[in-house]
């Protein structure tokens, strides 16, 4: 984890002592090498290597079979996103000792060797990202030790092995995105350590077992987007310590089981897409600690829930069934229908008659809008050009929609790219012009970076944050539909030769970042954590004014706590040495964020990137345009925001400004700048 360039050098072949060598995270290659995995093949002499490291090494080609010449003592190779392809060289059975094997993110081939049965002691195997196909082999299963076990995004295909049930000690199971297919083994129901399971978008069929229920470690189950049919058994209820269950995109049947609110611990329950009827239960109110909830796309009626969690969801999590009423206010349902003896006229009512009515309202309601729309546009043709109408919202975009408003994703088309993806402009049909946001599922956490954005996104609205339109999502593909914002990012404004902001705009688009972080801080039921601030984050409108986005990695701190849980850090150079620390446990918090903006602040008005080796607290002198009567004035502004740009990074959180209060200094700094 620097920034060490150039070839692995050869030497390290003789050290023949050496136990562990790790260089990964580097921009290190083995490009000088004529065979590019030559340097892999000198490492046969480091007969007490325990722990070889190469992670996001460029090393391209294969694995040589001379890798059997290793050390027999190897206990961890890890070489994750190495550019390598090929088969996997069956001489991998060669380290009895192995404890932890990742090959995943490459571009490896074929099926997987038979000797894997010669690790015994492997507690951890990564292969996802690849594309590496056949059947998972019964021989996995003399792996007794494992304890991870993920294959996801590969194509494998055909039945699991039986056997897998023997794997008594397996923890997490993921094999997610290939094209396995039949039933699950009955034996994967009785792997009672096993905490996480996911197997979605597969071709899986038959029915969810009542023996599910014996999963009582499992935290996370995922089994959408698959072809499992009949009811959701009741033993369900007994996943207590389940988080997350996902069934959506399947054919299942019948209604949603009254012990679901039993699962006491569950904060995301997705049953959409399915064809579940009934009512939903109300015993799901006890759920509190439920933060996602999605029965969209269904049969369901009845009454929804008007307590708990609830209170929380939207109209997205309800849309497309047969006829909900009533629940929270803030879903605009119609009352259900009174079931008392005075209401026996009510009752006569068929139940379509609930559904047509809302039509009928809708259809009227449409029609009284465009007469007056029509009258409206007679009174005022006149203003036409000047004031025109702002553009339809979009309730639904398909994808074939999104591919022709973007000439087919091409690249005259795309007008950004980042970690997860690509932003592309697209043109609608009808002319609005939007902005599309590109996930590339090939990149390990670009589902979860999908899915962080659609959960924060989902509720928040503010005027300084990138408004989200809509979303596509299909079996591989993600996007999201967001308003194209003209002027592109503050980055490109920064660093462009040719564009220029003077520090009034600098100082207003910094206002505008400051009063989105405030909102998110502390003008939202659930503070949010933003988590990777920095210009390139920041876009613009055709006024200029900043507007926040890239919630990609951001974190909802429920329940107003200071600190959320979180797998992801910020880019290198936003986040603070010692913030380090709660990344590496899990843990953002406001503070991180204040610390963010405090480095947008310094990169705003020095023009420098905080990883240049020039970045200070010296501001950009193109500011000063003698003989510019408020020079002056401008000094000691850009001084005043330097100085609150220290308090926002401080070593230590607590002692760091509250973003609220920045905010208010920096208002009185544009008071102070007008007033001359």
């Amino acid at each position: 984890m620097n920034h060490f360039t150039g070839s692995i050098p050869r030497s390290l072949g003789s050290l023949n002592l050496l136990e562990t060598l790790n260089v990964a995270s580097n921009y290190l290659t083995t490009a000088a090498y004529p065979n590019e995995l030559s340097i892999i093949s000198s490492w046969t002499n480091l007969k007490s290597l325990k722990l070889l490291i190469l992670d996001y090494v460029s090393i391209k080609g294969t694995i040589p079979r001379t890798i059997a010449n290793f050390s027999s003592s190897l206990q961890k190779f890890l070489v994750r996103n190495c550019e390598l392809e090929g088969s996997i060289p069956p001489e991998i059975g060669n380290f009895s000792r192995m404890i932890s094997l990742d090959l995943s993110s490459n571009f490896f081939k074929g099926q997987l060797p038979l000797t894997f049965q010669g690790l015994p002691n492997l507690q951890g195997l990564e292969l996802q990202n690849n594309t590496i196909s056949g059947a998972i082999s019964p021989n996995f299963c003399n792996l007794r030790s494992l304890t991870l076990l993920d294959l996801s995004q590969n194509k494998f295909s055909g039945q699991l092995p039986e056997c897998l049930g023997n794997m008594s000690s397996l923890g997490k199971l993921n094999l997610s995105s290939n094209g396995l297919n039949a039933t699950i083994p009955a034996s994967l129901w009785n792997l009672k350590n096993l905490m996480s399971l996911d197997v979605h978008s597969n071709a899986f069929g038959g029915f969810i077992p009542q023996e599910i229920g014996n999963l009582l470690a499992a935290t996370d189950i995922d089994l959408s987007r698959n072809k499992f049919s009949g009811n959701i058994p009741a033993s369900v209820g007994s996943l207590k310590n389940l988080i997350s269950f996902t069934l959506a995109d399947n054919e299942l049947q019948g209604s949603i089981p009254e012990v679901v609110g039993k699962m006491v611990n569950l904060e995301s329950l997705d049953l959409s897409q399915n064809n579940l009827t009934g009512e939903i239960p109300t015993s799901l109110i006890s759920l509190s600690h439920l933060k996602y909830f999605n029965v969209s796309f269904n049969h369901l009626h009845g009454k929804i829930p008007e307590n708990g969690s609830f209170l929380n969801f939207t109209i997205e999590s309800f849309m497309s069934n047969e006829g909900f009423c009533g629940g929270p206010a803030h879903l605009r349902l119609l009352p259900c229908p009174n079931n008392s003896p005075q209401a026996s006229r009510t009752k006569r009512f068929p139940r379509f008659a609930y559904i047509l009515l809302p039509t009928a309202l809708t259809v009227f309601a449409v029609i009284i809008f465009e007469l007056v729309l029509i009258m409206a546009q007679r009174r005022s043709r006149n203003h036409a050009q000047t004031n025109p109408l702002p553009p339809t919202a979009h309730e639904r975009i398909s994808y074939y929609d999104l591919v022709h408003a973007t000439n087919d994703f091409g690249e005259s088309n795309m007008i950004a790219k980042g970690s997860y993806g690509s932003v592309y402009k697209g043109v609608l049909r009808d002319g609005s012009i939007l902005a599309i946001k590109v996930f590339n599922l090939q990149v390990e956490g670009a589902f979860k970076s999908f899915d962080a954005e659609c959960e924060v996104l989902r509720n928040i609205r503010h005027r300084n944050l990138v408004k989200v339109i809509s979303s596509c999502s299909n079996h591989d593909f993600r996007a999201l539909v967001l308003e194209y914002l003209p002027n592109g990012s503050l980055e490109r404004w920064l660093y462009s030769h040719n564009y220029f902001l003077d520090f009034r705009q600098r100082l207003n688009i910094v206002i505008d970042v400051a009063t989105a972080l405030d909102y998110l801080h502390h003008g939202y039921s659930s503070p949010i954590a933003h988590c990777d601030l920095k210009p390139s984050n920041v876009l613009l409108n055709q006024d200029m004014t900043g507007h926040v986005g890239d919630f990609g990695i951001a974190k909802l701190l429920s329940g107003g706590e200071s600190k959320a849980m979180t797998n992801t850090l910020a880019t290198i150079g936003y986040i603070a040495p010692g913030d380090l620390k709660y990344g590496s446990e899990g843990k953002v918090s406001r503070k991180c964020g204040v610390y963010s903006f405090g480095i947008l602040l310094m990169e705003t008005f020095s023009r420098k990137k905080p990883t240049d080796e020039m970045f200070t607290e010296d501001f950009d002198h193109n500011l000063i345009t003698p003989p510019d009567e408020n020079s002056t004035t401008i000094v000691q502004c850009i001084f005043k925001i330097m100085e609150m740009a220290v308090t926002c990074t401080v070593e230590s959180p607590e002692e760091r400004i509250d973003i609220k209060d920045a905010l208010n200094e920096l208002k009185n700094i544009k008071v102070q700048f007008l007033s001359k």
